[in-house]
């Protein structure tokens, strides 16, 4: 990667510790990619077909890297294949099939997989289904297909990400996890009340503390950190009914929708994301947690600060709890 980006800084404050980058909340993709050279670079999206994924695809090959579009429904992502294939010094872009709902599906992408993997963006996601649905394996449908479904991915890819030498994983999480630390003892809703949002806070927490346990990578040359890209209009809130899009205060009585101000742009809510995947900035980085392009302060119970990452979501003992319970759920896939 080739880039005239200054060195990020640490600003002499409680924070001292965190890592900052040039870049302002509202930035753009384009803005974070400019001057970065991934050609030679190989990289997985998933969810690429839509939304912040999208963007985040088109950022990465245009910076010149093949790009593999990981969705339940290739033909979906074909606009965007075509697109791409039209824009001159972009690396290839191409689709494959994959269900992150069922593990066996990411674990057969990933057998399927030849050559080295430079990145990985874990970007696809459900939110807040209405109802509580159980995947085929028994898994709550938003753990199984944020946290697990990617976690089977990822662990499937290891080898494919050590051989490259040095590779880079991005997981897509949500401030909904700031209030829900992962359940150990009921993580299904098999005897608590089952809440949309709760459950999706946990996959969230869940997504977090899997690049927390990936710390153990590091010594094979692969880094692991999440994001909050921030609020923005897709198809995330695709189950939500009007009445929760109208108190949420982003539709009106006719039915359109209007962005708040603080709002972003799906160009703007995959900039974090293309930070993590191709930054130099970000070398050797790992088993953090970013917003706005900038690394999140950690908050406790009762901070009403906006932002910031929970600490339960960094806690390292309960990051190697969940790890082992994802490794277990995966066993004779």
């Amino acid at each position: 990667m080739t880039t005239n980006h200054p060195r990020p800084s640490s600003p002499a404050n409680e924070n001292s510790a965190l890592l900052t980058t040039p870049f302002g909340s509202h930035a753009s993709a384009g803005e974070i990619i400019e001057g970065i050279d991934l050609t030679g670079r190989r990289a997985v999206v998933t969810g690429g077909a839509s939304g912040i994924g999208a963007r985040t695809v088109r950022a990465l090959a245009v910076a010149g890297a093949e790009v593999v579009i990981a969705t339940r429904r290739p033909e979906s992502a074909e606009p965007l294949v075509r697109e791409l294939a039209a824009v001159d010094g972009a690396g290839r872009v191409h689709t494959e099939a994959l269900d992150l709902s069922d593990p066996a599906s990411a674990a057969g992408f990933a057998r399927a997989w030849r050559g080295p993997l430079d990145i990985l963006v874990a970007n696809a996601g459900i939110m807040a289904l209405p109802e509580r649905i159980l995947t085929a394996g028994g898994w709550e449908a938003q753990l199984a297909t944020n946290y697990l479904g990617h976690f089977a991915l990822a662990t499937g890819l290891h080898a494919a990400m050590r051989d490259a030498g040095s590779a880079r994983i991005v997981v897509v999480s949500s401030g909904a996890h700031r209030d829900v630390p992962f359940d150990f003892e009921d993580p299904h809703f098999e005897r608590r009340p089952y809440d949309p949002w709760v459950a999706y806070g946990q996959s969230k927490t869940a997504d977090i503390l899997f690049t927390v346990g990936a710390r153990r990578w590091a010594a094979d040359g692969i880094t692991a950190n999440a994001l909050n890209p921030g609020y923005i209009l897709t198809r995330l809130q695709r189950h939500l009914d009007d009445d929760t899009m109208r108190s949420f205060g982003v539709m009106d009585d006719a039915g359109n929708l209007n962005p708040l101000p603080y709002y972003k742009t799906p160009e703007q809510g995959a900039a974090t994301s293309v930070l993590l995947a191709a930054s130099p900035l970000l070398k050797d980085v790992t088993g953090r947690y970013f917003e706005d392009n900038q690394e999140a302060p950690t908050v406790h119970g009762g901070d009403d600060r906006p932002g910031g990452v929970g600490a339960h979501a960094l806690d390292q003992e309960a990051a190697n709890r969940l790890w082992e319970y994802g490794t277990d759920a995966l066993r004779g896939i």
